[in-house]
């Protein structure tokens, strides 16, 4: 395996690179912590919801909390996010409702969260698609004369995209200051990663001319020190960087797919010994930066948090048939109001 930054162990031991460091006091790391936690036990009740019958569907994001932790702590308030539609702890990250996500995922709204009020656009289901927004977004912020970067969250599978790779050409052409931001959990669905590439992803950048950098994803201190670098790079001018988080989907690509169909159990078990949640609080208890009490703290305000979700969650009202005509236009659309007028009159048919 190509070398790969980490600044914490699997056995919670914190250790240098020379490239990337981070200082980062007691509370940060308890906060991060916390964020692991509350993030994963949202994801656990998320998949409980779609099991009985209460989203159509769910994205799990089981493993993957470091990369979307770490990254998402490292943006600055301006910088704004552009999300697939696994990135739940990016946008625990940026404030936005759990909830919310899960509306989406229950079919009773569009998106659910205004992407201006936190800077974090909605879910982009069609792959690798959000990549190309991205840049444009990115190419507007340099032509504005702002210091804000853009970051894209896209997976393994969607580098095999076209529009990745138009992406990757803009920015690099447009030194758009964009951070690509790549979770290589391995398995675009059932393809494994050797299916995608004959290199690692991280090295298709320089084919682009910018660099790229591979970090341990389920080290949350390395995900934060290389994210916050590459979006600082962005943002004085140094053009795009291509983050590759080497981590693993511990459960299903969602919960319509099987990976005990295409995995074994044997690799399943193998990476939930690099749990990155087990690595902080490893770090956190060694070093004596936390005790019982907080660890306790936090597990009760994840049950907190998970019951608050699946309450909201089941209070969600149904929108009415004409739900679909809003929000498609940010002002008025002639034949938008048109349609929308004949539907109407049309459902005023089958009044008693």
């Amino acid at each position: 395996m190509p070398e790969l930054v980490r600044l914490l162990t699997e056995d919670g031991e914190r250790i240098e690179h020379p490239d990337y460091d981070i200082d980062l006091t007691a509370e940060e790391v308890r906060g991060l912590y916390r964020d692991l936690v509350l993030v994963r036990r949202f994801d656990t009740e998320a998949v409980a919801l779609q099991r009985q019958g209460e989203l159509g569907l769910w994205a799990s994001l089981l493993g993957q909390e470091a990369a979307q932790v770490g990254s998402g702590r490292a943006l600055a308030a301006g910088d704004m996010a552009f999300p697939s539609y696994r990135e739940h702890g990016v946008a625990w990250c940026r404030g936005v409702d759990p909830v919310a996500l899960l509306g989406m995922f229950r079919g009773v709204s569009h998106g659910g969260w205004d992407p201006r009020e936190h800077n974090f656009h909605l879910y982009t289901i069609v792959i690798g698609a959000q990549t190309l927004h991205a840049v444009g977004y990115a190419m507007g912020v340099q032509r504005d004369g702002d210091d804000a970067a853009v970051i894209a969250y896209f997976g393994d599978g969607a580098s095999s995209q076209g529009d990745v790779s138009e992406a990757f050409t803009w920015a690099s052409v447009f030194n758009a200051p964009v951070v690509f931001f790549c979770q290589n959990n391995q398995w675009a669905i059932s393809a494994p990663a050797e299916r995608q590439s004959r290199i690692p992803l991280y090295r298709r950048a320089s084919g682009f001319g910018f660099p790229g950098v591979r970090v341990d994803g389920n080290d949350v201190f390395a995900c934060l020190a290389v994210t916050r670098k590459a979006l600082k790079d962005a943002r004085e001018g140094r053009g795009p960087t291509l983050v590759e988080a080497f981590t693993y989907r511990m459960g299903a690509h969602t919960t319509s797919d099987d990976p005990a169909r295409y995995r074994t159990a044997e690799e399943s078990q193998a990476w939930r010994a690099r749990d990155p949640i087990a690595r902080v609080r490893a770090y956190l208890a060694g070093n004596r930066l936390a005790g019982p009490e907080f660890f306790e703290a936090v597990e009760a305000e994840a049950d907190l948090l998970g019951k608050d979700v699946r309450r909201r969650c089941l209070e969600l009202p149904d929108p009415g048939p004409a739900a679909m005509f809003e929000h498609i236009h940010s002002g008025r659309h002639a034949l938008l109001e048109e349609e929308s007028a004949q539907y109407a009159a049309y459902l005023d048919g089958f009044t008693l």
